[in-house]
């Protein structure tokens, strides 16, 4: 399956030698090699960059890691496909607009019998991926036709559609509206808080302790580099 890596940072920071060894893992020291993309993410501004080759092979990806740019929010993923073609249109990290904000999400796991009633949201590729985000969103538009509620009510929410589309198999993602970054686990997840940066990794991208992993289940958000209670 994919892997994800995510970071929340209270003030616009990068992803330094992470994004070099998580790179790699896009078809040289790991299997992911079924294209890649990466948001950088703050406030109501989202540049996001997607390919459908390798991490190790994508132009994109060496000009990423010797021109870093930076954000409060960072959203990576190299893809190994379960479900859909290799094609751009099916690369995360995917992006959609609901209320007034850009949000970006990317999935690492296998959803099986995944098909939800058509809602505000399509998708535009033909993965499970797309397709359980439009639906989170969708139904997020439903609960709270009004506009954005809190953070609290938000991650509750969230976590709610989160554990029914889990029943259809492997759920972890990471999801940013510019300002807080929400990650699920059904199966792998780590995270680590350090100086201020969250930093959330299938697999921990470095040696050093610190990294936490999710339980199964779990859904967290994380705002200016913290955890939030």
């Amino acid at each position: 399956m994919c892997q994800l890596l995510g970071l929340n940072s209270s003030v616009p920071a990068g992803l330094g030698s992470f994004f070099d060894v998580f790179a790699e893992r896009g078809g040289r020291t790991d299997e992911h090699k079924d294209g890649w993309g990466i948001a950088f993410h703050s406030g109501k501004r989202c540049r996001l960059y997607t390919d459908h080759r390798a991490a190790i092979d994508s132009p994109l990806a060496a000009r990423i890691r010797h021109r870093p740019l930076r954000a409060r929010n960072i959203l990576a993923h190299i893809r190994k496909a379960t479900q859909g073609r290799i094609a751009l249109e099916n690369s995360h990290p995917f992006a959609r607009r609901l209320w007034g904000l850009t949000w970006c999400f990317a999935h690492n796991g296998d959803l099986k019998g995944f098909a939800p009633a058509a809602g505000r949201f399509a998708p535009r590729g033909d993965t499970d991926s797309e397709a359980a985000f439009c639906h989170l969103l969708s139904r997020l538009a439903e609960r709270f036709p009004a506009g954005a509620p809190d953070t609290a009510v938000l991650r509750a929410a969230l976590a709610d559609v989160a554990a029914e589309i889990a029943t259809h198999g492997t759920f972890n993602f990471i999801l940013s509206n510019g300002d807080t970054l929400f990650a699920h686990c059904s199966t792998h997840l780590h995270y680590r808080i350090d100086a201020g940066r969250a930093m959330i990794a299938t697999q921990p991208v470095d040696t050093r302790q610190g990294w936490v992993a999710f339980a199964p289940g779990e859904l967290k958000a994380f705002g200016s580099g913290t955890l939030y209670p």
